[in-house]
């Protein structure tokens, strides 16, 4: 049970990320809503309130439903110019890669859902109105429905523009980018005490499964793998991860050779669980919110931007990220592994760290500021007392050491450098 519920969360999770992404999805939804509100205000007509309502007036109605069918227009179309520019914004100033972060902002959303659904309440309203489809109480009732809405819209304008000034600014999207991936880290340490590790994939052997198409693994759903593998009592070793691009000549998994016989069908079962898309995404693949993380601080580092600020707080918040994800294997424990017959890989650490300091000490090597920052946060992670960090940390302080020989042009500033890339403390102490 508990297994079965995980992975329906999962699932779910997943489904409405990806709807969050489309544009159209809320304001269809916010437009029906509108449609149904006005024609149940009809249902008044068949109780008692007629008896009790104040008369209100054809006119009256008409009035409030033209103003605001003449407005929701103009406000929708300028919802959506302000979120196109927010968008563009994004894109241009921080990385094209946080552009579905963006535009999965619900407050905005929310925003150009409510002035569509608005128009098109005022719109069909009008139209009911115009044919006598109310009586006296369905008319008080969609008097108050129009005050209900006017009020939503006023609040929702409000709010958004508050929003919207945001939207699309560097900070915002940086932050952002930075909450995905600690999603991303925390669901994928929740995940991995939940299976078997596969440590060594050099030596893996059985019967290979392919994707049929080519694109980046999306999702992994090990619950049905699971379930695959307890009916044929066999094992699975994956050998990708969430972020890996698979194509037809690449194996994604193996059957364990117990099982004697494997046929396309089977093959296909197990394929049926990578989900494979075009595009990367942050829900379970942490090592691209640290690509993202570093192209924006690369951006920030070219001399076109000049920003070297953006990439000292991007350093730091790469500090946090790491630190949230140590230490991943004192959380694995034997009790706590749901999917006892399929095997996955593991983050490396080495892989998180090239994610997310290969470009920054690359671009930033001519900054002393930056390469300072740089040196200091390696020495942090290098002292969290994992070995695997510890390597990593001082493998890439002496690739920033190396790069900022060659760009930093004053003796001191390299000095400075050089003096706290010799400053590591071996781990535990």
């Amino acid at each position: 049970m508990k297994m079965a519920v995980a992975n329906i969360a999962a699932r779910v999770s997943f489904l409405l990320n990806r709807i969050q992404e489309r544009l159209w999805v809320k304001p269809l939804l916010f437009s029906v809503l509108s449609i149904a509100a006005v024609f149940g205000a009809r249902l008044a007509d068949h109780t008692a309130l007629d008896l009790v309502v104040p008369q209100i007036s054809k006119e009256s109605v008409d009035t409030l439903l033209s103003v605001m069918a003449s407005g929701m227009l103009v406000m929708a179309t300028f919802a959506v110019g302000s979120m196109v520019a927010a968008y563009a914004s994004a894109s241009n100033t921080a990385s094209p890669r946080s552009f579905s972060l963006v535009i999965s902002d619900d407050s905005s959303q929310k925003a150009l859902s409510a002035f569509v659904g608005a128009f098109i309440f005022s719109i069909v309203a009008l139209v009911a109105i115009t044919e006598g489809y109310y009586g006296k109480a369905g008319l008080f009732m969609l008097f108050l429905m129009t005050i209900a809405v006017f009020g939503m819209v006023i609040f929702t304008f409000v709010r958004w523009v508050d929003r919207i000034a945001r939207l699309g600014r560097l900070g915002n999207t940086i932050d952002k980018v930075e909450k995905a991936t600690a999603d991303a880290l925390i669901r994928c340490q929740k995940a991995s005490a939940s299976y078997t590790a596969a440590f060594d994939l050099t030596r893996v052997t059985g019967h290979e499964v392919f994707s049929d198409s080519v694109g980046y693994v999306q999702r992994i759903d090990v619950a049905e793998l699971q379930t695959w593998a307890e009916e044929k009592e066999t094992r699975i070793t994956v050998m990708v991860q969430p972020g890996s691009f698979v194509t037809p000549e690449r194996p994604m998994a193996y059957i364990d050779r117990t099982h004697p016989v494997v046929t396309d069908e089977d093959c296909r079962e197990i394929s049926e669980a990578f989900q494979i898309g075009r595009e990367r995404t942050f829900d379970e693949d942490p090592r691209f919110g640290l690509i993202v993380l570093s192209q924006i601080a690369g951006r920030a580092l070219s001399p076109a931007v000049n920003d070297p600020g953006t990439a000292i707080d991007i350093i730091g918040i790469l500090v946090r990220l790491f630190v949230l994800w140590y230490p991943p294997g004192e959380q694995r424990k034997d009790s706590d592994v749901i999917y006892d017959r399929v095997a996955v890989p593991s983050l490396s650490v080495q892989d998180m760290f090239d994610d997310a300091f290969t470009a920054i000490s690359r671009d930033g090597s001519g900054s002393v500021e930056v390469m300072i920052r740089l040196q200091k946060a390696l020495k942090t992670l290098a002292a969290a007392g994992d070995n695997a960090m510890y390597n990593a940390a001082v493998r890439h302080s002496k690739r920033a050491l190396f790069c900022a020989e060659k760009n930093l042009v004053l003796p001191e500033d390299l000095a400075v450098v050089r003096k706290i890339a010799e400053v590591f403390l071996p781990p535990g102490n």
